[in-house]
């Protein structure tokens, strides 16, 4: 069976939206695009690459599929471009046909059922980067065996969240943690389950 680990960039205060570029997603008339960008430090770098690892796939929501396919495919002589056109993508679209960066192959009408059939094969990981629709549907349905949340030291105030509303209470174990110079945070869990709760007024035991 194969390993889901999500990635993302995120901000102290849970936005998620258009890290890497001011025209990657402005829905919702935002403006901040780009906001990873100053802070690129190579321990981040360092840090994507072993979380991808040697080999793998990619789980991705349509956007982010639409807007890596109009990048990667023209980057060259650099490695993580070779790696991202060479691996499978899987994507969660209504457009099927419209589908051109290869290789690839959408998730069917049922994102979930689409999502445990590629899980349950042998290959590579499963990679998902970016999306703010489908990560939730991963945690909520317990297909994700790890998150590497990249968090960078800014707030944004507004924008589209990773952990969604939405999203039933759950707990997650901190598996590594490092601190690169310019202050991001590479945070590494595992989801362990549904959010236990306490009182401090009750005794133990």
């Amino acid at each position: 069976m194969r390993k889901i680990r999500i990635i993302e960039h995120i901000s102290l205060d849970g936005v998620i939206q258009a890290p890497g570029g001011s025209d990657e997603d402005r829905d919702g008339d935002f403006e901040l695009g780009g906001w990873i960008v100053p802070r690129s430090d190579p321990a981040v770098g360092e840090a994507i690459v072993a979380a991808h690892g040697k080999a793998f796939d990619l789980l991705l929501g349509r956007r982010t599929y639409d807007i890596w396919s109009g990048y990667w495919p023209k980057i060259e002589n650099n490695p993580m471009a070779d790696s991202l056109n060479a691996a499978t993508k899987y994507v969660a679209t209504h457009r099927p046909g419209s589908l051109e960066w290869g290789p690839v192959e959408d998730l069917g009408a049922d994102v979930v059922e689409g999502v445990r059939r590629i899980k349950a094969k042998d290959g590579a990981d499963l990679i998902v980067w970016g999306s703010s629709t489908l990560t939730p549907v991963l945690l909520e349905e317990g297909l994700a065996d790890e998150v590497l949340l990249l968090v960078y030291p800014v707030l944004l105030g507004r924008g589209k969240r990773f952990f969604s509303d939405s999203v039933d209470p759950r707990e997650l174990a901190l598996v590594s943690t490092k601190a690169a110079s310019s202050g991001v945070l590479m945070n590494t869990y595992r989801p362990v389950g549904s959010l236990r709760t306490g009182s401090f007024a009750e005794p133990p035991g």
